[in-house]
């Protein structure tokens, strides 16, 4: 046997082996392409798998899209603040003797000069002597003195309110009688001129009455609440002690002019204390 087989190999394999390997040798190239086949067939049923269920906005598969971002508005510039808003200074006329802002004083005499609101009314505050006030200012004058007991304990009165053209000619000529021209004038108001005739004025004395139409009257819890907290009543300090020079007349602390809420504080706000100053208006010291 070890012979035969000797000399087989070295004469070669026999034909019939030799067509047993070639079928061999055939049926693995066969399996080769087969899989070979199956490799690429399930590459192509991936793909279609995936077309069916990943919808695509092409037929053809091509390079994946690089997501771009979206346009940048371009840049503007930033617009300009809105202006603050600004105090209307001519919003009511200081010249017409009906307006509440009207400014009265030794060179703006009341036109007509016998002037007469028709709108005066009994003001129900305690008083010295009966008041009456332009029904505006009697509300204010009523909620100010409401305001000043609630917030001291304390009471305040009306020492006078509106005096007609004739009642202020009777107090200037007292005052002629007793000061003389020059007392009288820096004291009290000629006929005509007067803000008291303007039914907006109210001069104020504590109750029980102390310094009453004094300026030491400006000392007391009352004259001190009253010069610090009036404006928020629409009332101003008419005649300030370092304004006689603008106004015209001396100190006096308990003279309250009304002039409606938004110009009171707006005068406040802005630290002018006379309403020649804060119109523009020439100085009054004297008579023209």
């Amino acid at each position: 046997m070890l012979g035969s087989v000797s000399v087989q190999s070295r004469r070669g394999a026999s034909p019939r082996v030799r067509r047993r390997r070639a079928l061999v040798a055939a049926a693995a190239a066969l399996l080769l392409v087969a899989g070979g086949g199956a490799v690429i067939l399930g590459q192509h049923t991936g793909r279609a798998a995936s077309s069916e269920t990943t919808p695509t906005t092409s037929a053809s598969p091509g390079p994946a899209s690089t997501p771009t971002e979206p346009p940048r508005p371009s840049p503007s510039a930033s617009p300009d603040p809105a202006p603050a808003p600004t105090f209307d200074r001519a919003a009511r006329s200081i010249d017409d003797p009906n307006s509440i802002w009207v400014v009265v004083d030794k060179l703006r005499p009341l036109n007509p000069t016998d002037y007469a609101p028709d709108d005066l009314v009994e003001v129900p505050i305690p008083f010295a002597n009966p008041p009456q006030l332009r029904q505006e200012a009697s509300d204010a004058v009523v909620a100010l003195f409401s305001a000043f007991t609630a917030e001291t304990g304390l009471a305040l009165q009306s020492q006078s309110a509106y005096r007609s053209f004739d009642a202020q000619t009777r107090v200037y000529n007292n005052d002629l009688a007793n000061l003389g021209q020059a007392g009288a004038d820096l004291s009290t108001a000629r006929p005509g001129t007067s803000e008291h005739q303007t039914g907006l004025t109210i001069d104020i004395s504590a109750q029980p009455g102390q310094c009453s139409l004094n300026a030491c009257f400006a000392d007391t819890p009352h004259g001190q609440w009253l010069a610090a907290h009036a404006w928020r009543f629409g009332f101003l300090l008419r005649y300030p002690a370092d304004k006689t020079p603008v106004t015209g007349y001396e100190f006096e602390p308990w003279h309250f002019r009304y002039i409606g809420i938004d110009l009171a504080t707006e005068m406040h706000d802005q630290g002018v204390t006379t309403l020649e100053e804060f119109f523009g208006l020439p100085a009054a010291p004297s008579y023209g």
